[in-house]
């Protein structure tokens, strides 16, 4: 099916139909693969399944808060803003930066408070409380995952303005930090820069109820002119090499290295760096909580000696040592999301052709969700329509192996930019979408849920009750033979199926338990009119 009639087919097709045209519907034992059963079937379909995320991005203040100097009130209302939005475009998942720069928007006793939510690096929200806390708990309240993401090495961004704070790490350890262009960066080869960044991660796992830890792709920072400073990312996406590029100035880790007899020329070596830091992420992240899920997102463009024909530009392998090849060979990761941050048909890094390439890097079958670049939209330059976006997640759903996307950022959603927020809520996202399991951290399916009907008012009303692994339920109710599907949190008592304003009352309602991990219960048959 071409985009433009899959398009029509979203409109136009009620959301069971919607969702099997999309492929969303994994496989049914009754039925081929996202083969939806007849209309007036007596059980209802499988779930849709797609990971629907969007990053909210912190440094500069770009997605939340607004601006730095807002009252604690003020930035609660604004989070709960953004996720009742995200919520009411059937979202899934928020994935949250916890960490701009070595410091943190929650209570750490590791790193100070970051400056972008108090204008002042080291100073706690007033009146107190703690941010991250109030996002997990307020996204679990709407069924959304809270996945916490890390900045692994930026010490200080450029436009940062407050005065350093006595923990912040430029101070504590001020070695490991280098200084480049307008950045302050920690060192890659410094075990201790390393440590600290490890060190950060598990705490906020050991302490905090998210579902997943995300880092960016700032590994080795972009490489800037010499002496220039800035701009270097926005090189990148045009594909552009630096002239004279400065080089990263970690002389004394190198020598180091080499007089402890490494071998490693030094590309290599700071390739192993990464490395070294990806793979204690994922298994420290495990041991603390099987269920807490690893993602990255690095640059979308992979090593040079594998990419396709016709796919050229800036190169993380070479520029950011980030091998993220490697960390697919080896499982070092539960989701990879690639900034896929280019149009379909621009040739040279075709949205398309870049997805089925790191498709096919992906031999430990993990999850592949690309990066979208949604804020793009209305752009000053080079900016996209919102059809390339509807587009680019149209293509995606055509990969049985790629099962979801992320938006960056939230603010391109929340400002509803040329009506993007509208089609993708009319078009793409017209039900619920459990986010796709992750079997490979655990694949025991959950007990059964406890619920109880009554007929209520215009609804159908259930008691729910599930173990406390669950995420979510998920439930299925019937109007007229067609099936509707819905997520209600776990920590919800009370569920009302409401009645359709010409079926009236559903004629069916089954209910499943789902866990962190996605994994879905045995229905129950909830409610059967006139049963």
């Amino acid at each position: 099916m071409q985009p433009d009639q899959q398009r029509r087919a979203f409109a136009l097709a009620g959301v069971a139909g919607a969702l099997a045209a999309s492929g969303l519907f994994s496989a049914c034992t009754t039925s081929q693969p996202g083969v939806l059963p007849a209309a007036g079937a007596d059980l209802p379909p499988p779930a849709p399944r797609e990971f629907r995320a969007v990053w909210v991005s912190t440094v500069a203040n770009i997605d939340w808060p607004s601006k730095p100097n807002l009252n604690a009130a003020q930035q609660q209302a604004e989070a709960v803003a953004i996720l009742d939005r995200a919520k009411a475009l059937n979202l899934n998942a928020i994935v949250l930066q916890v960490r701009p720069a070595a410091d943190a928007i929650y209570a750490s006793t590791i790193e100070p408070w970051s400056e972008y939510l108090t204008g002042v690096q080291g100073q706690a929200p007033q009146p107190w409380y703690d941010p991250l806390k109030f996002w997990i708990t307020q996204a679990h309240a709407r069924g959304l995952e809270l996945h916490a993401w890390f900045n692994p090495y930026r010490a200080r961004q450029t436009g940062a303005r407050s005065t350093v704070a006595p923990n912040h790490i430029t101070r504590t350890n001020p070695a490991v930090v280098k200084s480049y262009g307008k950045f302050l960066w920690m060192d890659p080869g410094e075990e201790a820069a390393a440590k600290q960044t490890l060190d950060v991660v598990l705490d906020v796992v050991r302490r905090y109820d998210v579902d997943g830890i995300h880092i960016d792709d700032y590994f080795y920072p972009y490489p800037i002119d010499n002496p220039a400073a800035g701009g270097a990312e926005t090189a990148a996406l045009d594909g552009k090499a630096g002239k004279g590029e400065l080089d990263f100035p970690d002389g004394p880790s190198w020598q180091r290295y080499v007089a402890g007899g490494g071998r490693l020329d030094r590309p290599s070596w700071r390739r192993q760096n990464v490395n070294k830091l990806i793979e204690a992420l994922y298994e420290g992240i495990h041991r603390e909580k099987s269920w807490v899920r690893f993602g990255i997102s690095p640059f979308g463009i992979g090593r040079p000696d594998r990419r396709p024909r016709g796919i050229n530009g800036f190169s993380q392998y070479d520029k950011l040592y980030a091998d993220a090849e490697t960390w697919l060979q080896n499982g070092w990761l539960d989701y990879l999301s690639p900034q896929l941050y280019w149009p379909i048909r621009q040739p040279a890094q075709a949205y398309p052709v870049l997805l089925d390439y790191w498709v096919t890097q992906n031999v430990q079958g993990r999850h592949i969700w690309p990066g979208l670049f949604t804020s793009r939209i209305g752009a000053p330059s080079k900016e996209y329509a919102p059809a390339e976006i509807i587009e680019q997640i149209e293509v995606t759903r055509t990969r049985p192996n790629a099962r979801g996307h992320v938006h960056f950022s939230m603010v391109a959603l929340m400002q509803n930019r040329k009506g993007i927020s509208d089609q993708l809520r009319s078009a793409l996202y017209l039900s619920p979408a459990l986010v796709p399991a992750t079997p490979w951290l655990g694949n025991a399916a959950p007990g059964i849920p406890t619920v109880l009907a009554s007929r209520r008012g215009n609804g159908v009303v259930l008691k729910l009750a599930a173990g406390p692994a669950n995420a979510t339920y998920a439930i299925w109710s019937r109007y007229g033979g067609q099936w509707r599907f819905a997520v209600a949190p776990a920590s919800r008592v009370d569920w009302t199926v409401p009645d359709d304003v010409k079926l009236g009352s559903a004629d069916a309602v089954y209910v499943s338990a789902v866990d962190r991990l996605g994994n879905e219960s045995a229905r129950v048959q909830a409610w059967k009119r006139g049963a």
